[in-house]
């Protein structure tokens, strides 16, 4: 599932993927897969993200049941 929240939220800091890749340690390969939803990110990324983004878990990384559902019809 793509994580459009976190391309939001990276965009309003104006950053790019390689300054957040950066930030918290990964490729931007890696960002960018996050992003796209061809990659899982282990717990410790994703609050790495929050810190450097300024957003909590919930708020990049949470999507509720119904949304979900809806994506998963989409693909």
């Amino acid at each position: 599932m793509k994580n459009k929240k976190m391309k939001i939220a990276r965009m309003e800091r104006d950053m790019n993927q390689e300054a957040l890749a950066k930030a918290v340690g990964v490729t931007r390969q890696t960002i960018g897969m996050i992003e796209s939803g061809n990659y899982n990110p282990t717990l410790n990324l994703c609050i790495a993200i929050c810190d450097v983004l300024g957003k909590t878990l919930n708020d990049l990384f949470w999507t509720p049941p119904e949304e979900r559902r809806n994506d998963d019809e989409d693909t």
